[in-house]
């Protein structure tokens, strides 16, 4: 059984690797160790791991809250175990969480040609907001 836990700073290879195989990775500033190291140092269940009994990490979800809304980055499940619902798995954990953190409203952000993606987000109950359009300023 693949178990869902929070990632440790042990786990940021692994999840680096994963990200690069099996996550969006078009139109986004490149990963870095120090971020997610960053991340689980403050918030440390917003990132959630699925590892196998031996140990491989094999799935990812981040569930950012900010105290005002709730976001979900980086679902990755490795194309080795996709189709067994282990991202639906990590959904729902990350759901979870951010409902018992006071969201009342949860987005993802899914990348247009990620059909793979888009069909998951649109079988959970998400919808697109075609009236909104995502601004982005880089500033590192």
């Amino acid at each position: 059984m693949i178990e869902l836990r929070p990632a440790a700073v042990a786990d940021i290879p692994a999840l680096m690797e994963l990200w690069e195989l099996a996550a969006e990775n078009d139109s986004r500033p490149a990963d870095s160790s120090a971020k997610v190291e960053a991340l689980i140092a403050r918030d440390p269940a917003a990132c959630t791991v699925a590892v196998t009994p031996e140990g491989r990490v094999v799935g990812s979800l981040i569930s950012g809250w900010d105290g005002w809304r709730a976001h979900l980055y980086r679902l990755a499940v490795h194309p080795d175990v996709r189709r067994h619902g282990l991202a639906r798995r990590l959904l729902t954990h990350a759901e979870t969480r951010l409902v018992g953190l006071g969201a009342d409203r949860i987005d993802a952000m899914v990348l247009e040609g990620n059909d793979l993606g888009q069909a998951l987000w649109k079988d959970s109950g998400y919808e697109s907001q075609p009236d909104w359009r995502r601004w982005v300023r880089p500033v590192g």
